[in-house]
């Protein structure tokens, strides 16, 4: 959704393995479908932090994290934007022997999903939440301002996403569930060249709930 590069600096240069992954781990009658692994991908953004608190689990500098049906990574260096300071890549290395499926007994916290950066589809996605910022409120007081209790974040529209290649022709009213970030469906506005995707129901950030507490 906020997609953040990352180079395995030690995976070879012009390769690109085919990686299976099951279409629905609760239907295996749904099938699988094969993923391009490359050496440059993208990462969530909120699924990287340079100085980490406890119980973070994702990537961070020194840390390791396998990547969804693929290999262990370890970040080695931060990128950032010489104006800005943003961090803008990610510089990191891979263990050739923890391929998912192949026996690997090596075992971390943290499980990413990603998508190859040459194989990936651009898609707009647009992010549904409550229209009202008390959802709960049941009656209006005279008098209130009902201009104030709208939501400023109802809609958020990400232009920038990146999916993986097997989604290039889906059809408007399809409904996928996107790894770790909910529900969506394909808008009526898709076209050949432009994917958009609305929220139908998100899923629950483990993260987030920690910070919360």
């Amino acid at each position: 959704m906020r997609p953040l590069k990352v180079v395995i600096e030690n995976y070879p240069e012009g390769q690109v393995e085919e990686l299976k992954r099951e279409n629905n781990p609760e239907a295996p009658e749904a099938g699988t479908r094969k993923i391009p692994f490359s050496r440059v991908i993208y990462i969530e953004q909120d699924d990287f932090m340079e100085n980490p608190p406890k119980k973070f689990f994702r990537l961070s500098p020194g840390q390791e994290v396998r990547l969804k049906h693929a290999y262990i990574i370890k970040c080695e260096r931060v990128v950032k934007d010489e104006q800005t300071g943003e961090i803008i890549e990610l510089r990191c290395t891979y263990d050739p022997e923890t391929r998912s499926g192949a026996g690997a007994s090596r075992k971390v916290k943290g499980t990413l999903h990603w998508v190859s950066a040459a194989h990936a589809v651009p898609a707009e996605v647009r992010l549904y939440d409550y229209l009202l910022l008390d959802d709960k409120e049941e009656e209006e007081t005279e008098g209130d301002d009902f201009l104030a209790k709208l939501n400023p974040a109802s809609l958020v529209t990400l232009t920038n996403c990146l999916v993986e290649p097997s989604l290039a022709g889906a059809a408007p009213g399809s409904r996928y569930q996107f790894l770790r970030q909910g529900y969506f469906c394909v808008d009526p506005d898709s076209a050949n060249g432009k994917l958009v995707f609305n929220r139908i129901v998100g899923l629950r950030d483990s993260w987030a709930k920690l910070q919360k507490e």
